[in-house]
């Protein structure tokens, strides 16, 4: 009776979960090791989030699919597996490939409208269920997202369709960013933090309202029309057969030229509409924070994200000599991080910029040269560090740290451990 009800319980384990692990590759077939080892220890996140991305109704059919450009009673047939991890160029990407059965008209859309009609309705939905997922970077560099829909279009008055791929590879930082922005700015200034390509060649994302400006279009590529083919992006199960091609082949990797979006005006909005919190909170965390009285709180762009400057001082206890990465190791647990929670309690939980800058002059007992270290700090792990669902490392892995002007990594155990 005991070993039926085991083998009752197994089976409507299986059931649960085969469902969820139809879109996910299993890590046997992930050729490259680390992405491998990747694969078998987030397989459970990957599952649910593939379950997340398919329960998800999109305006037209989505298929998980390893294998681009495939008619759709074809689809129907092959494997619809394609979440996987991968490495492209030495960074470790999330790959998520599938195909979308709309059909454009071409005469009625540019190649502008459809970019950014696939990218709402399917990239977009598909991040929005991917990021919770990975809340920082420290797992892989990048999601890269490959869709395929079609255009249908006459030519020499014979009516014809072909399809078209559109690519995404953004940071995860970035990605966050776009997932948690309230405007069409916001949107428009994390995309251009990744790489947009369609048929393979490198284009700007334009996902203000309306049409792309005539100077936006004179500072970008023409679109050009791609013939279309069948990709393969992964290894297929025996019984496929489609002409080979690689998906986010190497060469989408080559960097594209960014796009600042804050402007001068930006962040004095929001200093005008942030003056009211910030000295209330100046004045408050004084005493704990030791704000510098000759600078104040300001908004400053960094790496196209707002960031409210904190300047302050830390004093230290340390023998002078010590290493500048034990002082800002240091500085960040014995003051910056004590002042995590305390700053996020001042501002609603989606304020309108990206995060905190502790920008601090670390002074040493005997040493007459004080350090200069700043920590950018991103929201959302502020609030998982406070939460208690982040280590201290998590949140400095996930922001960006300079010390005396220069961008540096820091792991809290080896910089205090050694000098």
């Amino acid at each position: 009776m005991r070993l039926l009800r085991s083998i009752a319980l197994l089976l409507l384990l299986l059931a649960k979960i085969a469902p969820l692990h139809s879109q996910v590759l299993t890590p046997m077939e992930v050729p490259d090791p680390r992405s491998q080892r990747l694969q078998q220890q987030y397989i459970r996140p990957l599952m649910d989030m593939g379950g997340q991305i398919e329960a998800h109704k999109f305006p037209y059919p989505f298929y998980f699919s390893r294998v681009l450009d495939v008619d759709l009673e074809k689809q129907k047939q092959i494997d619809q597996r394609s979440i996987r991890f991968d490495t492209r160029d030495g960074q470790t990407v999330l790959e998520i490939t599938g195909n979308y059965y709309a059909s454009y008209s071409g005469d009625r859309m540019d190649s502008y409208a459809r970019l950014k009609r696939t990218f709402n309705d399917v990239i977009l939905p598909i991040l929005q269920a991917a990021v919770p997922h990975f809340p920082d970077e420290t797992v892989f560099t990048a999601f890269a997202i490959e869709v395929s829909h079609h255009v249908r279009q006459k030519v020499v008055g014979v009516s014809s369709e072909r399809a078209e791929n559109v690519t995404i590879i953004i940071p995860v930082l970035a990605a966050q960013k776009l997932v948690d922005a309230k405007s069409d700015e916001q949107r428009q200034a994390a995309v251009l933090e990744g790489k947009v390509y369609l048929n393979a060649q490198p284009v700007a994302l334009w996902l203000m309202e309306g049409s792309p400006t005539a100077e936006w279009k004179e500072s970008n590529a023409p679109l050009r029309p791609a013939k279309s083919q069948a990709v393969q992006v992964a290894s297929l199960s025996p019984n496929v057969t489609v002409p080979p091609a690689a998906s986010v082949a190497p060469a989408l990797m080559k960097p594209a030229v960014p796009m600042r979006l804050l402007t001068p005006e930006a962040l004095a909005k929001l200093q005008h509409q942030n003056h009211d919190t910030i000295s209330r909170m100046t004045k408050d965390l004084d005493e704990e924070a030791h704000f510098l009285p000759y600078a104040a709180p300001v908004f400053i762009g960094f790496r196209q994200a707002a960031y409210l400057q904190l300047s302050m001082t830390t004093q230290l206890n340390v023998a002078a000599g010590s290493s500048r990465y034990k002082l800002a190791a240091l500085a960040f647990d014995e003051h910056v991080a004590r002042l995590v929670r305390p700053v996020l309690n001042y501002f609603p939980p989606e304020p309108d910029f990206d995060g905190i800058s502790f920008s601090t002059m670390v002074h040493v007992a005997d040493s007459s040269s004080p350090a200069a270290v700043e920590f950018f700090f991103p929201f959302r792990m502020m609030r998982c560090f406070a939460s208690y669902d982040c280590t201290g490392q998590q949140l400095l892995d996930s922001g960006t740290i300079l010390i005396n002007g220069e961008r540096a990594a820091l792991d809290l155990q080896v910089a205090e451990g050694k000098n």
